[in-house]
């Protein structure tokens, strides 16, 4: 049981639940198909038929959508302990596409076994239920982030997000974390050119805030980049009931 016990999904599942042994051998069987895919290339694609979802290992994934023109936005990127295309397990069709950013590690999760898991550990299905209701409050506040934060804003409380959802899985502090994302994926997901992204990590950066660079955020000031973001860290529930 130890591959499972210290896997990122039982650490985050474990913020708000108790896990017990049944339950735990239970998401060791959603972890039994595990597979490889490589950065750049769709594990999923927009308007799929096929219903699986995945729990991702290891690596980073975009979650995004394309626009008629060929532009996209990217909606979401998922740490290790996510899931991906949950939804898609139960609509028809997957309404967006996941590309891995980096080379990385998931373990494919077909609807029986999702299902079965469900009807036999309720608790289980109930943690699941709260990862994926926090995954819909965080594109929540990337939507006010695009609508009502100046550039500044808008990058700080991202930056905060990604770190806050790291530290929950052990890979992130209030110092920093590691970061594979460019500053054409910041674009794609803040709604601003690379130029202005460049711009604002670098005002950033000058104001003793943060530093972006080379594969790492460095927080310099944790506090006041909070301030300058108004970043609330309620809406992520990472100290939530924890169920016994």
């Amino acid at each position: 049981m130890a591959s499972v016990e210290h896997s990122p999904l039982t650490r985050k599942l474990s913020a708000f639940v108790a896990l017990s042994e049944a339950e735990l051998t239970v998401l060791e069987r959603l972890h039994q198909r595990r597979r490889s895919f490589v950065a750049g290339r769709d594990m999923v694609h927009q308007g799929q038929t096929a219903r699986a979802a995945y729990i991702l290992s290891a690596g980073w994934v975009c979650s995004y959508k394309l626009q008629p023109d060929g532009t996209r936005q990217i909606v979401d990127f998922q740490v290790p302990g996510d899931f991906l295309g949950l939804r898609s397990v139960l609509l028809h069709t997957s309404d967006h596409s996941f590309e891995p950013i980096v080379d990385i590690e998931a373990a494919e999760v077909l609807t029986s076994d999702l299902l079965e898991a469900f009807a036999q550990t309720p608790r289980l299905a109930t943690a699941i239920l709260w990862a994926a209701s926090r995954d819909e409050a965080m594109v929540v506040e990337h939507l006010v982030g695009i609508g009502r934060r100046d550039a500044d804003a808008r990058m700080a409380h991202f930056l905060l997000e990604l770190g806050s959802r790291l530290a929950l899985v052990g890979m992130g502090s209030k110092d920093g974390f590691e970061c594979p994302l460019t500053q054409y994926h910041l674009a794609d997901t803040l709604g601003l050119s690379a130029v202005h992204v460049n711009r604002t990590l670098r005002q950033l950066r000058e104001h003793g805030l943060v530093t972006f660079r080379d594969g790492h955020v460095t927080f310099h000031d944790y506090v006041g980049l909070a301030e300058l973001a108004e970043f609330d860290p309620a809406y992520l529930d990472q100290t939530g009931p924890l169920l016994k």
